[in-house]
């Protein structure tokens, strides 16, 4: 699987780094058409976010363990992201969002209703890779993310990454899933299509972008182009078309300016 690991890790890593400029900017306020610097967070181009970060974590720690899952082994790194600038560009540690910062201080995971952020859907795809259940896919999230619907949300996207590897349509895997009452809807029109921070909006944006699209660029670009949370919509679109369409997909100008490279490539498995 290590093939397929790194195609979904530099997936994610270059639709995490093409969004982080045009966070928090509004649908129809912008347009992304390549890499670009600067943004809310001054970042230099190719420059990824949490999101990455706290993916790689995840990776080292299934490697650190040969396969296995050890929630608190992976806690342990994520608070070492967070706290120290572990798995981070420079040990430069931004945006981090207030659900994983506080998890992380008290060292459990928050399941209030407002807690259902995406900050655990933007790092799960390793799971995919690895022989985890659905109840360690679970206890992942809840490192950070404990409610029901965050946990759900992290097991459908691992089973559609799963499905797709294993040679599915991903329309077809995305119509399996089911979490709650949401169901997924490939002919939704774009401008129903939410983007903001929620869990449930950013799964179901990533898997419309990876259905509406035929490559690698056009998936990701159209993620960034929703708007508002730019960075892990197409970090969680990016992981999925990097396994739909192989990292020699991605353009190699994209590649050639993605920061951190030596980072991805010590915690891959």
């Amino acid at each position: 699987m290590t093939a397929q690991l790194k195609d979904a890790v530099y997936g994610a890593a270059v639709g995490d780094a093409l969004g982080v400029p045009f966070e928090f900017r509004s649908r129809g306020s912008f347009t992304c058409e390549d890499m670009a610097e600067g943004g809310s967070h001054g970042q230099p181009m190719g420059t990824w976010s949490d999101d990455t970060s706290m993916m790689l974590a995840t990776c080292a720690s299934i490697r650190h363990n040969n396969g296995s899952i050890d929630v608190e082994d992976m806690r342990r790194r994520f608070r070492d992201w967070a706290f120290r600038g572990e798995y981070a560009i420079n040990g430069n540690v931004f945006d981090i969002g207030n659900t994983v910062s506080s998890a992380l201080h008290e060292g459990r995971g928050l399941s209030g209703d407002r807690s259902n952020g995406n900050g655990s859907l933007m790092r799960i795809a390793p799971l995919a890779f690895c022989d985890a259940t659905d109840d360690e896919i679970r206890a992942v999230s809840a490192i950070t993310h404990a409610h029901f619907i965050s946990t759900e949300s992290c097991v459908a996207f691992v089973r559609v990454l799963r499905d797709v590897l294993a040679g599915a349509n991903v329309c077809e895997a995305a119509a399996k899933i089911q979490v709650g009452k949401y169901s997924f809807d490939p002919e939704k029109p774009r401008d129903d299509l939410r983007s903001g921070g929620y869990v449930l909006d950013t799964l179901d944006s990533a898997l419309w972008c990876a259905s509406n699209t035929e490559t690698y660029a056009d998936c990701v670009i159209t993620a960034v182009n929703l708007g508002r949370d730019t960075d892990t919509t197409a970090c969680v679109a990016g992981a999925l078309a990097g396994v739909m369409y192989g990292i020699d997909a991605i353009p190699a100008s994209w590649m050639s300016v993605l920061r951190g490279k030596d980072i991805i490539e010590e915690c891959l498995f």
